[in-house]
């Protein structure tokens, strides 16, 4: 009955939005003829697969009460003719008004049909409903990898001029954002090692999203990562981005995606390309990001990641290159061969900084040797992505034997990806659980705090 009372369109009305274990949920309250014997009031909460058939995460389903019919012997069990029945009510009542409560303010909207109330439902779940202001949502967080890296000078404010084909992928992290009443941001995280103070990307967005506004919003954050640090892939970048974009969506402020981009250089280089449709031509120090709205390589192929249990540090990188070593090849000529060809090739993937990355960790560069030797026949490509130390197979997921046979590799990410893009005006979605399912060193913050438990282990011991 729930299934098809939401189906049918006859949520008519979102009752209180409100906040439960760090978690915000709506419910949307309808009332609907019930079986024989069931009593008034029951209360029936869709299953997961219902809700996931509706397009709501498992935090945003909805929750149906049941009133007793006034004739229980003449209980309805033709439940299409029901269902036909409910729409028709919510047509007719839909097109009068539509009432949503959203951080305790009533906001009219008009729907011109059940469909269209749902789909706004949807948006809502996938982040991108604007109107709702909602008080939590769930993103996920992408990263990144250079196709092409040139390093063309080192400029006077000790900066690198660089140009680069960056590419938004599919391997990424999960984050849960609420608004909290308290006057201080909140961050907790699975992985150990990752910084939950003001050092994080996702800290230092909200202190720069309130510059920017004037709002004095703060946020409850979980972080489950899966992308390591160290690895050339832009994960902290996109956690940035990701709660930069969060912001604005739930605060209701409406600030377009190129100012948003602006912003965000201010985070970090590599910030700004996730505000690109997927695919960017970037140069200066990443910040100038020309949106390449066509697809330079298919979405299709497949790739695999390939990252040691190495660090390597992004200044440290840049310190040891050799700007004699640099590749002398044109980079916007190197993206006219790619769009020509359609696909990377060994002779395409340049990247200056594999020469100081290869100096200071000679086991990189000979896993990239390895790498080619036995994926001959399947990749297309093998490079390390921006200041590494992850490596780029092209053209197949499959992994050689000797990663998964040989100790030195044991602890090495080794990660299926494809590439991924975005539409305007909404936020990045994985493909499948795979996207999140890096290995990560998980501490007392996992998956399985849910509830107060969460909060607690935040610093938080009431319930707002």
């Amino acid at each position: 009955a729930a299934s098809i009372a939401t189906s049918a369109g006859f949520s008519l009305s979102a009752g209180k939005q409100y906040l439960h274990a760090g978690i915000g949920r709506v419910s949307y309250n309808v009332r609907v003829p019930t079986l024989k014997g069931t009593r008034t009031g029951a209360l029936l909460r869709p299953g997961l697969a219902q809700s996931q058939r509706l397009g709501l995460s498992a935090s945003r389903r909805c929750r149906v009460v049941c009133s007793a019919s006034d004739e229980p012997d003449k209980a309805p069990t033709d439940w299409v003719a029901v269902a036909k029945e409910m729409q028709e009510k919510a047509q007719k009542k839909l097109e009068e008004s539509g009432k949503k409560i959203a951080d305790g303010r009533k906001e009219e909207i008009s729907y011109v049909s059940p469909q269209e109330r749902m789909r706004d439902m949807e948006q809502e779940a996938a982040g991108s409903f604007e109107l709702a202001n909602p008080s939590s949502m769930e993103l996920f967080s992408p990263s990144k990898i250079n196709v092409f890296l040139r390093i063309i000078r080192r400029r006077d404010d000790g900066f690198h001029e660089l140009a680069s084909l960056f590419h938004v992928i599919d391997f990424g992290d999960m984050i849960k954002f609420s608004k909290t009443p308290t006057a201080r941001d909140c961050l907790t995280t699975n992985m150990k090692g990752v910084p939950v103070d003001e050092t994080n990307l996702i800290m230092k967005a909200f202190k720069l999203f309130r510059e920017k506004t004037g709002s004095e919003q703060h946020f409850w954050v979980h972080l489950k990562k899966s992308v390591p640090a160290g690895a050339g892939l832009g994960g902290g970048s996109g956690n940035g981005a990701t709660a930069l974009w969060a912001a604005n969506q739930m605060c209701g402020t409406n600030i377009d995606d190129k100012t948003l981009q602006l912003w965000s250089g201010e985070l970090g280089s590599d910030c700004p390309v996730f505000f690109s449709l997927g695919a960017a031509y970037c140069t200066g120090r990443g910040e100038i990001v020309e949106d390449l709205e066509t697809p330079v390589l298919s979405l299709e192929t497949p790739m695999l990641l390939v990252k040691p249990n190495l660090f390597c540090s992004t200044p440290a990188i840049f310190k040891a290159l050799d700007l004699d070593s640099r590749s002398t090849e044109d980079p916007l000529e190197l993206l006219r061969r790619l769009k020509d060809s359609g696909k990377p090739t060994q002779e395409l993937t340049v990247n200056d900084l594999e020469q100081p990355a290869f100096a200071n960790l000679p086991v990189l560069k000979s896993l990239k040797q390895r790498l080619l030797a036995e994926g001959r026949k399947k990749y297309d490509a093998v490079w390390m992505s921006g200041s590494g130390s992850t490596i780029v197979c092209w053209g197949s997921a499959d992994a050689p034997n000797f990663l998964y046979d040989e100790d030195d590799w044991e602890d090495a990410v080794i990660q299926p990806a494809r590439l991924l893009v975005r539409k305007p005006g909404q936020w990045y979605q994985p493909y499948n659980e795979a996207s999140i399912s890096g290995r990560g060193d998980v501490d007392k913050y996992g998956e399985g705090l849910t509830g107060m438990d969460w909060l607690e282990q935040a610093g938080f011991t009431e319930n707002p």
